[in-house]
């Protein structure tokens, strides 16, 4: 089948999150991919078999399947749960308020925080082979005894032996890298744009041309986050080999090349992505061999070098790179909490009502909170692991002759501050859901009493199962001041590793206040322990989900939920997070609404998330095609989440544009009882009217659910309550297509 549509009008389903199969969009158990791959592709029912279910007479059914491109390839799926720290950092800059990012403060704000997790990354992975096997472990017989791969690197002279340990982060920038290149080639199914995308921040909307092309930011910052990482590495490595010093040993050349490379880096992230010239490409050019060029001249010196360890304490200057990272993510995560709230302020009242404004720290706080909790989870186990077991702690030596290996204290204070971020978190949530569960019962009460009138009392149980789902549903408006919370507390805990600093740990803190006698140092000790145990729990959840989505399809689709959310967006902030889907999606159901326009009706049906796809395709479309298109959103959540969570994007003055562009030939169809979905465009009783044509609305159409409380006399159960799914399946669903049919004709 060539694709040709059989008829005039096309009906043109999207579907939402957790990758469902194309036979369930259709609602049809035999169906042929008329266009695209097996990566994303359109389907329809197999000729002679049927229609498609839901359908309407005279308009064909066709879905596009787009769920394969994060749920499909087992290695990515399991591979990009290494990425979420970058993900959730690439995510915050597009949560910022509305208005012109004036002199960029909060890209530039957004770009250091992202080439913290990328040192963050590469000191994790030095703090376990340069500093807890090369300097710590391998000189000592009782951590190399039973351990024979280890063993051979006593062998080597301890210069050597750092310079070829150095190469496992090399190898682990590498592996990042090529993750994202790899998914990228299914993702950007389409080639490059010739219109250079917006920077975010200064983009007027979704459909600024080239919006949804990120190669030439991705490959600037590519550039400067390699640099920055193998920066990173050589100052590490230089200040292993200079045990006397960096001036004592005679490296003075290569650390200031190594520092000048990374301040060079650092100025590069506050710089604006520059356009692609000639002048851009020698820079870049420049900037690899000069990464190049120090990196050689690091390795040779610690090749070289004859300095050995003196086999006690860290790797010198390890302690002090972890900390002041971890506490620059502190300060930065302040100031940008601080410039995000002044700028809502002064924006409209619409922006000022979810978060305060403050979607942008939160989201960074939490790609911090997660890099962090990577970082401890690593290095402590891995120092727990080769300690034969006794877990490191200065307060609480461990018996053995070589005494206790010692992670950098800096991972200590994330530790706690990770755990009380949790605790709290989850105090909040406790007391949010129980302080808020009369006010959504109430509001459930009037919905079931304006739906139910009349209901026989043998049918009260379940109305008092319809009440509770509908409360139920309502708890996600009542997040705000969780995430605030979160945001607090993170951005504080993180600031207090500037006591590390200074040489100060969470024992050594709670000795001096505690005065006399060891006990608060001791209870110090174990809290902290307990928090890098309670996170390294949760990141060895993340890595068994990892191993199950490798092996599991079914696995697969639920990991693939996250990336459905996290991965909408294109990167513009950090090169190492997973690549953006609807920079595949969004082109391609473009060019395909396109083809089925020069036939015919077409009408755009976007279910849950498959309404934001349906939303931004319709927002790239010519005005040539916009008179023949309709839209059908279900289930949707463009205005409860993302005209709330991303203002400056999706917020309701984009959301009238949309409506404008296409004539207000738009029905949006919500239930109470869905925890997702809501009105696009809430009367005066719920929200401020936020478009002036009255057409706005006639767009949204409240269902009820469930149909009725009571049995049909041809039926044996009651009507079931379907909350998010389906909604093809009722009448007010084929109205809605009829009347957008007509209407486009």
């Amino acid at each position: 089948m060539d694709g040709t549509p059989a008829c005039d009008a096309v009906e043109l389903r999207v579907h939402g999150v957790s990758g469902v199969t194309a036979e369930r969009i259709l609602d049809h158990p035999i169906v042929v991919r008329v266009a695209g791959d097996t990566h994303a592709g359109f389907f329809r029912p197999r000729p002679g078999s049927g229609v498609a279910g839901g359908a309407t007479p005279g308009v064909t059914v066709e879905a596009y399947h787009w769920g394969s491109l994060t749920a499909g390839a087992a290695v990515r799926s399991a591979s990009m749960l290494l990425l979420l720290p970058f993900m959730l950092g690439n995510l915050a800059i597009w949560l910022r308020p509305p208005g012109q990012d004036r002199w960029g403060l909060l890209g530039v704000l957004c770009r250091l925080l992202a080439g913290t997790l990328t040192a963050t990354f590469v000191l994790a992975i030095v703090g376990v082979t340069l500093d807890l096997i090369g300097w710590q472990c391998v000189p000592y017989p009782g951590c190399r005894a039973s351990r024979p791969y280890l063993a051979w690197l006593y062998t080597l002279p301890p210069g050597p032996r750092l310079a070829l340990l150095a190469l496992v982060p090399l190898l682990a920038l590498r592996v990042v890298w090529a993750i994202g290149v790899r998914s990228a080639r299914a993702f950007e199914g389409f080639g490059p744009s010739s219109a250079q995308p917006p920077a975010p921040g200064q983009t007027e909307g979704l459909e600024d041309a080239g919006f949804w092309h990120d190669e030439r930011t991705i490959g600037w910052l590519r550039q400067v986050h390699v640099a920055l990482g193998v920066g990173t590495l050589n100052v590490s490595l230089l200040a292993g080999i200079s045990p006397g010093g960096v001036g004592v040993s005679g490296h003075i050349v290569q650390f200031v090349a190594a520092v000048g490379l990374l301040v060079f880096c650092v100025v590069l992230l506050c710089l604006p992505v520059p356009a692609t010239t000639a002048w851009t490409r020698r820079l870049l050019r420049s900037v690899w061999a000069a990464t190049a060029g120090v990196s050689v001249l690091c390795l040779g010196s610690a090749a070289l070098a004859g300095a050995a360890p003196s086999g006690s304490g860290k790797l010198p200057g390890y302690e002090g790179a972890a900390a002041g990272v971890v506490a620059a993510q502190g300060v930065l995560l302040v100031v940008l909490t601080v410039v995000t709230y002044a700028r809502q302020r002064t924006a409209g009242a619409h922006a000022r009502h979810f978060l305060r404004g403050l979607g942008t720290p939160i989201m960074a706080a939490s790609a911090v909170s997660v890099g962090a909790a990577f970082t401890a989870t690593l290095v402590y186990r891995t120092a727990d692991a080769l300690d034969h077991g006794d877990i490191p702690d200065p307060i609480r030596p461990n018996a053995s002759s070589l005494g206790p290996l010692e992670p950098p204290v800096a991972y200590w204070w994330a530790a706690l501050a990770g755990l009380a971020a949790l605790l709290v978190g989850a105090a909040a949530a406790s007391a949010t859901l129980l302080l808020s569960r009369q006010r959504r019962r109430r509001l459930a009460a009037r919905v079931v009493e304006r739906d139910y009138p009349n209901v026989p009392a043998q049918e009260q149980n379940r109305l008092r199962l319809v009440r509770e789902t509908i409360a139920r549903s309502r708890f996600t408006e009542e997040l705000g001041p969780v995430l605030i919370a979160f945001l607090v507390i993170a951005s504080l805990g993180l600031v207090t590793v500037a006591l590390d600093l200074i040489g100060i740990g969470p024992t050594q803190l709670a000795a001096r206040l505690g005065g006399r006698g060891g006990a608060p140092a001791v209870v110090a000790a174990y809290v902290t322990d307990a928090g890098v145990w309670v996170i390294s729990l949760l990141v060895i959840c993340l890595m068994v989900l990892g191993f199950r989505a490798y092996r599991s399809s079914q696995t697969r689709r639920v990991v693939a939920v996250l990336w459905d959310l996290g991965t909408f967006w294109p990167r513009t902030v950090h090169p190492f997070a997973p690549p953006s889907y609807a920079a595949r999606t969004v082109p391609e159901l473009a060019k395909r609404v396109t083809g089925l326009a020069a036939h015919g009706p077409v009408i755009l049906s976007g279910h849950s998330h498959g309404s934001v796809l349906a939303a931004a395709t319709i927002l790239q479309l010519p005005p040539s095609v916009l008179s023949r298109v309709s839209l059908l959103t279900y289930g949707s959540p463009l205005r409860r989440t993302y005209a709330r969570l991303y203002p400056a994007y999706l917020g309701p003055q984009t959301l009238c544009d949309l409506g404008e562009r296409i004539g207000w030939r738009w029905r949006n169809l919500w239930r109470d009882t869905d925890p997702i979905s809501g009105p696009i465009f809430p009367g005066a009783s719920d929200a401020p009217r936020s478009c002036a044509d009255p057409a706005a609305d006639d767009v949204d159409i409240r269902l009820r659910d469930p149909r009725s409380l009571t049995i049909d006399p041809a039926d044996t159960v009651p009507p079931p309550v379907e909350r998010h799914w389906p909604y093809h399946t009722q009448a007010a669903y084929q109205a809605a297509v009829r009347e957008l049919t007509d209407r486009s004709r």
